[in-house]
């Protein structure tokens, strides 16, 4: 079969013809319809996250955001059937650990993450291996089209369980969400759904139409915060931005967000998002850092302990919950086809992947033709 492999960081990856995967007697083969293009691939890709250990290693199949039917099934698979069409989270839970039995699948103690680890390769290929099939495939309802599931992936998934899970939104609140890609926008739809008011922050125009387009109230284009402001407050506004950003969506939200999201992972938008919240606020951190944190930012410690500030962090989603999500695709709340951009085929991985680079990448891409 035909996958997408990770032979060295940094250069294309190859497309070649690989074994296809067989079935472990817990596990099931999938043949994927559509599997998303995720920033965490390019992470991948980079070579990212040595300083926590967490390097992908080269020979990697990558992609972890499939959707597909079921070819075969290992002999001890008791719920999953050949035919039935799936979704397959990235965080892949053994269902048996004590996370897993108290509905925790997505930090599960002994789990995988598919595509990103040697034990679960990835859905850059014609078909994916699906360990533990009964606990992690997850049946998609009729309608739900595989593309649709696909960008829903890590993204939406890592969204709506930061938001409806992990932090406490409801409905009238203010949610800021700090950058506007693939996770950021799945944010504000998700935010929106839930019936929060949300400020989208972003520095191009086209993500902050595309943010208004799905459910931002009100958007702040970090280039340009803080123009106009009066000559003491120069210095402020040259800063980054930074300064501005946090001011003007204090203004916006009358004291302050509260929930923030950084969907970005640098160390200016987590400390925006922290210092954009009004007291007893809540930060979600959803994006993962680059070489220039190496995992770790400074933050304002004080001031969250003077005002009662959380700081979540937000991995996935507990396999078990999945249906919750699936819910508000099948209801219309959710629409992530609406955030698709563009289908590409396989053998456009590698570019659509090095466009991640400069941020030249706008919505949600797509792998259907394999």
């Amino acid at each position: 079969m035909r996958a997408a492999v990770l032979t060295e960081y940094g250069e294309p990856l190859s497309t070649e013809d690989v074994p296809p995967p067989e079935p472990t007697p817990e596990g099931a083969v999938v043949a994927v319809d559509a599997c998303g293009v995720c920033r965490s691939d390019w992470h991948a890709w980079r070579g990212h996250g040595e300083w926590a250990d967490d390097r992908v290693p080269r020979g990697q199949i990558l992609g972890h955001e499939p959707a597909g039917r079921v070819v075969e099934v290992g002999e001890r698979v008791e719920r999953v059937r050949v035919g039935d069409r799936v979704a397959v989270p990235f965080n892949l839970g053994d269902g048996t650990c004590p996370q897993c039995r108290n509905g925790h699948g997505n930090v599960c103690e002994g789990g995988l993450a598919l595509g990103f680890e040697s034990g679960a390769p990835g859905a850059f290929a014609e078909r994916v291996h699906v360990p533990w099939a009964d606990y992690n495939a997850m049946p998609l309802p009729d309608g739900v089209e595989a593309r649709d599931v696909a960008a829903l992936g890590c993204r939406f998934m890592t969204a709506f369980h930061g938001l409806a899970h992990r932090a406490d939104v409801g409905p009238g609140d203010w949610v800021a969400v700090h950058g506007c890609g693939g996770v950021g926008l799945s944010a504000v739809h998700v935010a929106d759904a839930i019936g929060a008011r949300v400020v989208a922050v972003d520095v191009e125009p086209s993500k902050l139409a595309l943010a208004e387009s799905v459910g931002a109230d009100a958007v702040v284009d970090a280039s340009t915060a803080g123009e106009g402001v009066a000559e003491e407050e120069e210095e402020e506004r040259t800063n980054g931005n930074g300064d501005a950003v946090v001011r003007e969506i204090r203004a916006i939200t009358d004291g302050g967000a509260h929930v923030s999201v950084d969907a970005l992972g640098i160390a200016e938008t987590c400390r925006n998002s922290v210092l954009c919240l009004r007291r007893r606020g809540q930060h979600v951190q959803l994006g993962l850092t680059t070489d220039a944190e190496r995992g770790e930012v400074s933050l304002p410690t004080d001031r969250m302990a003077m005002t009662e500030l959380s700081f979540l962090g937000s991995r996935g989603m507990p396999p078990t919950r999945y249906d919750e999500l699936l819910g508000f695709v099948e209801s219309g709340e959710i629409d992530p086809g609406a955030l698709v951009s563009r289908e590409v085929s396989l053998s456009e991985v590698p570019a659509r992947l090095a466009a991640m680079t400069d941020y030249e990448t706008a919505g949600i891409e797509v792998v259907t033709k394999f």
